[in-house]
């Protein structure tokens, strides 16, 4: 717990040695006060990471910053697990969960640029498998009023649900067909798809499987896999080679911990091998939640969406459907509806839907600072990162462990912003 590994963009030598690979790998770099920060205040960016490790909270935290397109925080803080006492390093591979997403939404609307579909087609037209699919109401399957959208499941407004509610009929199916245990996304959408609906489609907000269903419809539209798509589309594009379905034997060393917070025993503790995730040789290619990445690749992806669309000289989308991406695709009435979607899970007070990312509407109603038009997402093991246009920043924070109760995310963002000594 006190191998303390610290990359903080300093006026040392070895600061600009370090940052060289990433100008090699297409990051860019700068003094923090060249994007208008300081270097003093980037350092309780780290000390942050050190005192939450210190407690005991946290096996390992990676930090990365970037600002007006430049990196000027990288940090590795603790170890790799409670069980590899090894320090933690900057190029770390972790579990992204559900920062998948925002990728999938990516991928969904470069195919929507090329005319591959509408976005308020039905899925049906795409996944013939949902056409016709009931609705659970009143304890009995009733008729859709409307069949879900694709824009319907870039927002989790399509009426599925993830199996997490253990008294509802919906959620108790999902677990009982094993859905998010499929095989492959065929037999995940066949699944999903003799599954009544929890709600009316484009009625409410609702965290699901609808980014996973979005996922599959990429694979029916491109013919091609989830994972060639992402690895030919998105992921050497933008030389993005630490992220994968499936990581190489070569890279399983780098792969942080699997670990939990067992609240009884307040400890960490490592998740047993029966019950952890497959990434050797797993087949299920989940949109919704089956990347490992590092905070280095990461930031390219979310530079591309801060840039319009562009990284490195790469074109992945036009700015223009970006900015649209990016905009509240919820009605009021429609977030009100999701406005407690799941204990933990529920979009905050100034917070909406955008395509794929969450997107800060009321920047005054949220537990952090924040900037109107902010894009972000976490994952399930506790990583977070936001996109900041209004300010040119992301930030993006690694960590590997379920059920924390810490507010990291939310100290981070007050870290983060702290150190800007001019406003954009």
């Amino acid at each position: 717990m006190a191998n303390l590994l610290r990359i903080v963009l300093l006026s040392l030598p070895i600061t600009f040695v370090t940052f060289s690979c990433f100008a090699q790998k297409g990051l860019k770099h700068a003094n923090p006060q060249e994007v208008g920060m300081s270097v003093e205040r980037l350092e309780r960016v780290a000390k942050l990471a050190e005192r939450y490790v210190a407690q005991g909270n946290y096996s390992g935290v990676v930090t990365m910053i970037a600002r007006k397109g430049k990196v000027v925080h990288l940090n590795a803080a603790g170890s790799f697990g409670v069980d590899d006492p090894k320090p933690m390093q900057t190029d770390t591979l972790f579990r992204i969960y559900s920062m998948t997403k925002p990728v999938t939404a990516v991928a969904a609307m470069m195919l929507y640029e090329q005319g591959k579909f509408r976005l308020d087609d039905p899925v049906h037209l795409y996944l013939p498998e949902f056409k016709d699919q009931k609705v659970w109401v009143d304890g009995k399957e009733v008729a859709a009023k409307s069949p879900m959208t694709m824009r319907q499941l870039f927002t989790h407004t399509a009426g599925l649900t993830y199996g997490f509610t253990p008294d509802n009929p919906v959620d108790i199916a999902y677990n009982e067909q094993k859905v998010l245990d499929s095989k492959d996304l065929a037999e995940f959408v066949d699944k999903v798809a003799k599954l009544p609906l929890r709600f009316q489609p484009g009625t409410r907000y609702h965290y699901s499987v609808s980014v996973d269903v979005l996922g599959a419809a990429v694979e029916r539209m491109s013919g091609v896999t989830l994972d060639e798509f992402f690895r030919k589309r998105v992921f050497e594009p933008l030389g993005m080679q630490d992220t994968f379905f499936n990581v190489p034997a070569e890279k399983m060393s780098r792969l942080a911990s699997d670990q939990y917070w067992d609240k009884d025993s307040k400890k960490i503790m490592t998740v047993p091998p029966s019950s952890q995730r497959n990434y050797k040789d797993n087949g299920m290619y989940s949109g919704g939640g089956g990347l490992v990445s590092t905070a280095s690749d990461y930031m390219k992806f979310a530079q591309m969406v801060l840039n319009g669309g562009t990284f490195n000289g790469v074109q992945i989308l036009s700015p223009k459907t970006v900015e649209y991406l990016s905009l509240n695709h919820l009605t009021p009435a429609v977030r009100a509806e999701g406005a407690n979607a799941y204990p933990g899970l529920s979009l905050h007070n100034g917070q909406s839907m955008a395509l794929g990312f969450g997107v800060v509407t009321h920047p005054a109603w949220m537990p952090a600072i924040s900037s109107k038009g902010e894009i972000s997402w976490a994952g399930a093991a506790g990583t977070k990162f936001w996109i900041d246009p209004k300010e040119q920043l992301i930030a993006i924070a690694l960590v590997q462990l379920y059920q924390a109760p810490w507010p990291l995310r939310y100290d981070l963002k007050a870290a983060a912003y702290q150190a800007i000594s001019k406003l954009n």
